[in-house]
């Protein structure tokens, strides 16, 4: 562990720098003479830590863990790795690629974030630009912890800035408990609303002070703090800063940038290398296929589920944007097979480089996470109208007269259908403590011989991670 922290430490605090090499200093004091010296400096090291949530988002690896573990998708490709099975079947290993990856990225953007954070107040520049880049680094701190401390539970916390291996050596960095990351989440994120300009940015991959707000009301939520989660998701819905699309289609297809219903996004580019690979995996392995230029072939590694599909209302308006279960084939026939929509490029020459916008937070979320709070406050008559747009907007009949219970499920539906393959399923059934009871039903209802056990709720920690650092311990049951 301390090896690789060490390795990702160091390298966010070294670059190099053309001088005498008679007069080379050791890689890890170069950042101290060349670097972090002025506001150009912080503003090119923020946008550095901005792209790493591509490693998150653009080769789906969050996916594989918040959406392949559901009931939402499920794997069609005749070859899968077995890393891929794992996910599939919820049984999932300490070696595991994806939860390596996922672990990986997250420590390395925090990493990134704090050494920013740790060096800005000796660096003199403009007041108003310094607040805003503590903002924004507080907040890809806490939202990379947020994703840790669901996933594993107890997580490593080092929030100084190593100028030399024998630091990092000397440093605590074993697990620390899961109130303790919440309490530096809580932290920087009630620091970040008041730093990040109350104006929305000119583009959403950028962070403004009610995208701490939203994330912040779903920390609150997530912790069951439901009046202060109640109070923060409704600034953002009082601020009119965000509305929802008419058209539900105009989210999750090409075009869909800087739209009024995002909080936050990663954009993409094709043909730079900057694209996501989402036309690949969510779509069908066959080879005869003619739904993309050039008859391009998917790969099936993460489609819907039969009972997804079957989960749409009649007359949803969303279901034709999401899913689909029949593809056309060269020569005009259609065959049977499912597959998803959402943030498919389907004017890809290269499936694995689309240029579909992923949103990671939007106003839907924070309608849906207001309706919860408030139903959960017991004020379920006044839960509904919030609930009920998102419907409206999807072409459904309102829902009426629910009791607290009918309330607490129409919400667990209507969030699996409007944030399909938008990384919410697994934790939205962990924190609402029914995971194991809807995921195990759905095994069952396929006659599978899986199940998610109660120790199975978190994943494990990364096994690289312990043979570094024998002083880590596993999480239980792994």
């Amino acid at each position: 562990m301390k090896k690789n922290l060490l390795a990702l430490l160091l390298f966010t605090a070294t670059l190099t720098s053309c001088q005498d090499f008679l007069n080379l200093k050791p890689e890890y004091q170069i950042s101290d003479q060349s670097f972090y010296q002025n506001q150009n400096d912080f503003e090119t090291a923020l946008v550095g830590v901005y792209s790493t949530l591509r490693g998150l988002y653009s080769t789906s690896n969050i996916l594989y863990l918040t959406e392949l573990t559901t009931d939402n998708t499920e794997i069609q490709w005749s070859s899968p790795s077995a890393d891929e099975m794992q996910m599939d079947q919820n049984a999932i290993t300490a070696t595991n690629a994806y939860v390596r990856s996922v672990w990986s990225v997250c420590l390395y953007t925090i990493s990134q974030s704090t050494t920013i954070l740790n060096r800005i107040d000796a660096v003199n520049f403009d007041q108003a630009s310094k607040d805003r880049i503590k903002g924004e680094a507080q907040f890809l701190r806490a939202f990379s912890y947020f994703y840790l401390v669901r996933l594993f539970g107890n997580v490593p916390i080092a929030n100084q800035t190593f100028t030399s291996p024998a630091q990092v050596a000397a440093a605590d960095l074993t697990l620390k408990s899961s109130e303790e990351a919440y309490q530096l989440i809580l932290s920087d994120l009630t620091s970040a609303e008041t730093l990040l300009p109350t104006a929305l940015n000119t583009t959403k991959t950028r962070v403004s002070q009610m995208t701490a707000k939203t994330l912040l009301g779903k920390v609150y939520l997530t912790r069951k703090n439901y009046d202060l989660a109640a109070a923060k998701l409704k600034e953002v819905i009082d601020s009119k800063q965000y509305s929802l699309l008419a058209d539900y289609k105009t989210l999750v297809t090409n075009g869909n940038i800087n739209l009024t219903e995002t909080v936050l996004e990663v954009d993409y580019l094709s043909g730079q290398s900057l694209g996501n690979n989402y036309s690949a995996l969510f779509t069908p392995a066959i080879t005869s296929m003619a739904i993309f230029p050039n008859n391009l072939q998917g790969a099936g590694r993460i489609v819907p589920t039969l009972d997804l599909i079957n989960s749409y209302e009649p007359g949803d308006a969303r279901k034709a944007i999401s899913v689909n279960d029949s593809v056309t084939l060269i020569g005009g026939k259609k065959s049977y097979s499912r597959y998803g929509l959402k943030f498919v490029d389907f004017k890809a020459t290269d499936l694995s480089d689309g240029s579909v916008t992923f949103t990671i937070l939007r106003f839907a979320d924070v309608l849906l996470m207001y309706a919860e709070v408030l139903n959960e406050q017991g004020k379920t008559s006044e839960a509904l109208p919030y609930l009920n747009q998102i419907r409206q907007r999807a072409k459904l009949a309102a829902l009426s007269a629910l009791s607290q219970t009918d309330m607490r499920l129409a919400l667990e539906r209507e969030r699996r259908i409007e944030f399909l393959y938008e990384g919410h399923r697994w934790f939205d059934l962990v924190r609402t403590g029914r995971a194991q009871t809807v995921l195990n039903a759905h095994f069952a209802s396929q006659k599978l011989n899986f199940s998610v056990q109660e120790f199975e709720l978190l994943f494990p920690i990364p096994q690289t991670e312990i043979d570094l650092n024998p002083a880590l311990k596993q999480n239980p049951g792994y």
